[in-house]
């Protein structure tokens, strides 16, 4: 068994590697008749940036995205400099400069890698996948007894920060760089999955498709190692399936294929702050000027937002949406698994915590407050404040680098859960509800609790189980998402998920502690 995963891991890291080295190698060339029509296609009515790409692009062989790139941008930036000193402004193209760079690259690609999408995307995700599944499926038979193994995981390289788990925090970090500000560098990787973007909306696949597939193939990996580790826990099981499902269904297939219908593409599940554009102007314009499933996306998504999800919330806690259906928690809970011990479950980060993500609350109220009335008022600014500068700083430093850059790169060093427990603004609002008038609530058995600390350890969310379950307190925390890992490895079944009447959820006094902290505070109020 252990020479089937040794062969499978190196197969993996073929495929990876392949995969990675793409984003810097390749030909490109554009030829006059491809760049005639996409000037028509597209409008573009810079004669500067035309003859610039004439005289620069056209007709030229670049080998690697880098020379081109260059040229592109140069071209751009040049024009549109011009264009506005002399205030021409309908001349200007607002295209950002990278992802024109990524539509010219996309255009002109050419050679191997262009004309064998087929053979390359065996090189790549087949390569991953199979190397991927000969690594996880060996331990079925490996692990022998059902159970879940917890001895060793702060003696891997992988799962306590060492280099292996650096090496993954490096190319997680790169590759969310590349997706967010150099698009460009990912075309390679859009001829791989073109064929399947085309058999589902019609259209070549750009690099958020080939975001949204790998998305899909990795929770789809992953969640087959979940299966194995998990599978004497039928919450577990049920739980990995619902994500899976909700990810792979309605935030990838359904809106494909929406777009293939000519309909706007929209994420059913993703609901209003977390999908903080819903109420940015051309998203309101688009979906009012597509007719009745516009209309009825609108409705929809203020419903989910201010009926739906509360009242769900008050049933069964904010696991039904973090846990059970969100993509970023599905991803976290399947490709972030092995790095959840790493949430830190002092009373500083807890501080912190409820801060920073309360504040990215508040940050993206205002924000849609400010779109709303410019919007409604056909004004640029609210309070000599541009909307545009606004949503412009939220798109990059919350929807950009923390959702992604930070989110999910940091797995390997900070745990899974970073921008679920710091930065998203739907849970913040989530956990509202949770904490203050809903029906779940994590019951406790202290005194059958050995104190092994097996809950704390792989709390993702920084909780320290183990000291409400010493005093047999019941755990009611906005930010528990209700995983119920902390039940499913307790040796003793001392924890246990339940939804039940608010009365008696919160005892007199809460216990909330740090590593070292003992911080009580007795609270002072009737129960509802």
């Amino acid at each position: 068994m252990k020479t089937i995963k040794n062969i499978g891991l190196a197969i993996f890291l073929i495929g990876l590697g392949i995969f990675t080295a793409l984003p810097l190698i390749g030909t490109y060339s554009l030829d006059a008749s491809t760049f005639d029509n996409m000037v028509s296609d597209k409008g573009f009515k810079s004669d500067l940036f035309i003859q610039s790409m004439r005289n620069k692009v056209v007709g030229k062989e670049f080998n690697g995205m880098l020379g081109l790139s260059s040229e592109v941008t140069e071209a751009l930036e040049s024009a549109n400099a011009t264009h506005r000193k002399n205030k021409e402004h309908k001349k200007v193209i607002y295209t950002k400069t990278h992802d024109m760079a990524a539509l010219i690259g996309k255009e002109s690609g050419s050679g191997f890698i262009a004309e064998n999408k087929g053979l390359m995307w065996f090189l790549t995700f087949g390569l991953g996948i199979i190397g991927a599944l000969m690594f996880i499926l060996p331990n079925v038979i490996l692990l022998g007894k059902k159970g879940i193994k917890n001895d060793g995981i702060y003696h891997e390289n992988a799962t306590n920060r060492g280099w292996i788990a650096w090496l993954v925090f490096i190319f997680l970090v790169g590759f969310y760089l590349v997706l967010y500000f150099r698009p460009e560098f990912a075309v390679n990787w859009t001829y791989l999955v073109d064929p399947i973007s085309e058999s589902l909306s019609g259209n070549p696949a750009g690099h958020w498709f080939v975001y949204g597939f790998m998305y899909c193939v990795v929770m789809t990996v992953m969640a087959v190692r979940m299966y194995i580790k998990y599978r004497q826990n039928v919450y577990q099981m049920v739980r990995t399936t619902s994500v899976l499902f909700f990810q792979i269904v309605f935030a990838f297939l359904i809106p494909e294929i929406m777009v293939r219908l000519q309909m706007p593409y929209y994420d059913f599940k993703n609901a209003f702050p977390l999908d903080y554009d819903f109420f940015f102007q051309w998203n309101l314009k688009e979906l009012l000027n597509s007719g009745g499933i516009g209309l009825f996306i609108l409705v929809w998504g203020i419903v989910l937002t201010l009926v739906i999800v509360p009242v769900m919330v008050y049933f069964f806690g904010k696991r039904w949406y973090c846990s059970w259906v969100c993509g970023c928690g599905g991803l976290a809970e399947t490709l972030g698994d092995p790095y959840r011990q790493h949430s830190d479950k002092s009373l500083f980060a807890w501080k912190i915590e409820r801060w920073l993500i309360h504040g990215v609350l508040v940050f993206a109220v205002v924000m849609t407050g400010m779109t709303l009335y410019s919007f409604f008022a056909e004004s640029g600014t609210v309070l000599g404040i541009k909307t545009q500068s606004v949503q412009n700083t939220y798109s990059l430093a919350v929807g950009s680098v923390f959702a992604g850059v930070i989110g999910t790169g940091f797995y390997p060093i900070f745990g899974n859960r970073m921008w679920c427990r710091f930065g998203c603004p739907l849970a913040a609002y989530l956990g509202f509800v949770q904490r203050f008038k809903s029906r779940f609530r994590i019951t406790t058995n202290g005194g059958q609790c050995i104190s092994c600390g097996n809950c704390s350890t792989y709390c993702e969310q920084g909780i320290d189980v183990r000291a409400y379950a010493q005093k047999g307190e019941n755990i009611v925390r906005s930010s528990c998402v209700g995983c119920g890992i902390c039940s499913a490895v307790c040796p003793r079944g001392v924890l246990k998920l339940e939804n039940g009447p608010p009365v008696g959820r919160i005892n007199p006094t809460e216990i909330l502690l740090g590593n070292d902290v003992d911080l009580m505070e007795l609270v002072n109020k009737k129960q509802p």
